[in-house]
């Protein structure tokens, strides 16, 4: 099996090429990425061991594609400039070259040389003032969404693939979906098998998180090195949820879904942690604290930012139908493994989270 894998050497993709060639290792795995994103060139030497090629290339940059020689099975569109802050205070060139144009070059070169395309997106696509005005109840640690809900597609499994879509979302979100909307017309048009995952909150070890993106590894990893961190938004109390989901969790999925015999054009499906897996900042802060013994200054900052949410949790069950997957790691477990990859690397990690 011939595997190309974009973003891949980030967070996803790095696990997902490390994988699949563990898992099969006669396969060709080749890691494509332009090392923009901080952390990605240490696992390089993990690829050079394993036997994974690494490409220095730039998916916006057509011809950077050249020299992936071959047809391949699977294509994991996996890259990103994944900030919901992007664009908000600067420019969104970089974003939109990215996460846009770097989409089209892809699916040209997926079209012509790939079996199957599957492209990672986001939570993100789901439009900002319907999520700000689910009706929701305040808990002691967190808010919960209420019983009578009079927008489409929230029920008490979380968020589906019916909520809306069709007003402003933030400029990484409708980078992403517009993508979207390109993944599926060149499944209609030219027949490419492919499909779409709208991520939730990924996290696990291997990830350096920043405030606006991997915000919840970058939580532990606070707490492990003994370092400040703030809630910001709604109150500053901490009590906004999101559902996360393991790294190990998605890549089951994707296992599952390239095995899959099914005929996919461009199928949406929300993946994340879903209510086994919600968490709000100020419980996730008690659980860091218990599991690393660590107890961090904590600041507050009451005003939201125009791309803050209160809720969201994923509603996986078309996933769940389609290919008999449920996530099997709760919150504690991904804060546990996250906290031992840190203290199996504290010295090397130390400055990228401090």
């Amino acid at each position: 099996m011939n595997i190309l894998i974009t973003g891949g050497a980030g967070f996803v993709g790095s696990s997902l090429a490390i994988h699949f060639k563990n898992k099969y290792p006669n396969s060709r795995v080749v890691s494509f990425d332009n090392l923009k994103r901080r952390g990605s060139e240490i696992n390089l030497q993990k690829f050079k061991e394993l036997g994974i090629e690494f490409v220095h290339g730039d998916i916006r940059t057509p011809s950077d594609f050249e020299s992936l020689e071959g047809k391949w099975d699977v294509f994991f569109e996996c890259s990103a400039e994944p900030s919901v802050l992007a664009g908000i205070h600067s420019s969104p060139k970089y974003l939109l070259e990215t996460n846009l144009v770097g989409t089209i070059n892809c699916l040209e070169f997926a079209r012509q040389n790939c079996g199957l395309f599957i492209f990672l997106s986001t939570s993100r696509v789901y439009s900002m003032a319907p999520l700000r005005e689910m009706n929701l109840i305040e808990k002691p640690t967190r808010f919960e969404i209420a019983p009578h809900q009079s927008i489409a597609g929230v029920g008490p499994e979380g968020i589906s693939e019916r909520f809306p879509t069709d007003s402003s979302r933030s400029l990484y979100g409708t980078s992403k979906l517009s993508s979207e909307y390109l993944v599926q017309e060149y499944a209609e048009l030219y027949g490419l098998k492919s499909l779409i995952n709208r991520c939730g909150v990924i996290a696990g070890p291997g990830q350096f998180g920043k405030v606006d993106q991997g915000v919840f590894t970058l939580w532990v990893a606070r707490h492990f090195f003994n370092q400040p961190l703030k809630y910001t938004g709604f109150g500053g109390t901490g009590k906004q949820v999101r559902d996360l989901i393991h790294i190990e969790d998605l890549i089951c999925l994707l296992e599952k879904q390239i095995e899959s015999n099914s005929s996919f054009k461009a199928q949406c499906f929300n993946v994340g942690g879903g209510n086994f897996s919600s968490t709000s900042l100020l419980e996730l802060t008690e659980l860091c604290q218990k599991i690393t013994g660590h107890k961090v200054p904590i600041g507050s900052e009451k005003e939201s930012t125009s791309v803050d949410i209160p809720w969201y949790v994923s509603d996986y069950s078309k996933a769940q139908n389609h290919f008999d997957w449920q996530p099997k790691k709760s919150v504690k477990d991904i804060v546990l493994d996250i906290k031992n990859w840190l203290e199996k690397n504290q010295t090397l990690l130390k400055h990228s989270f401090c």
